[in-house]
């Protein structure tokens, strides 16, 4: 390969890598533009999308271990075991993998009727969106937020939160952050 041809090449190489960067950040900050949050509602419906944990975005998701929520999560697999996603625990499932066997349990932040991280700037974004009027709406937040999670800052932050809730352990793993 010629001068002129590297020079092209690692110039498109460079371009490509910018790009896929800027897109990277852009899509993270359209998740919270995208999807609004709903108006505050107590009906039956809404109550109801309460009992199962919504999700937070990695970046939620970080900001609530960093503020003492760890030990109050649990690790959703998808079904095809590409990628995992932590999420507000299912009452009596925390630090775990989320079982079904505790599914009809509901949100460990859901307390009679109220969840304790509305107004707190923790709770999830598939929860502050999720809304009556929004019937149908939910699914494509819901993917969106699933793409998120398919990142390295996903599989760090898993990483890091198995680390210190003792989650890898109990499991006979150990895991090195990098």
């Amino acid at each position: 390969m010629n001068f002129y041809a590297r020079k092209v090449f690692l110039n498109y190489i460079c371009i490509t890598i910018k790009l896929h960067l800027q897109l990277e950040f852009s899509t993270k900050m359209n998740l919270r533009e995208k999807y609004q949050p709903s108006e505050p509602c107590s009906c039956q419906i809404c109550k109801n999308y309460c009992l199962r944990p919504g999700w937070w975005t990695v970046d939620e998701a970080e900001k609530a271990v960093e503020s003492g929520l760890a030990n109050r999560m649990m690790l959703e697999i998808s079904p095809e075991h590409d990628f995992g996603v932590l999420s507000p625990a299912f009452k009596g499932n925390e630090s775990n993998y989320a079982l079904q066997i505790f599914s009809n349990n509901g949100c460990t932040f859901y307390i009679h009727g109220f969840c304790e991280l509305f107004g707190t700037g923790l709770q999830p974004l598939e929860c502050r969106f999720c809304h009556h009027d929004r019937k149908g709406l939910g699914l494509q937040c819901h993917l969106d937020i699933e793409k998120d999670w398919k990142t390295k800052q996903g599989q760090k932050l898993i990483v890091k939160w198995g680390n210190m809730t003792g989650f890898w352990q109990r499991q006979g793993l150990k895991f090195e952050e990098k």
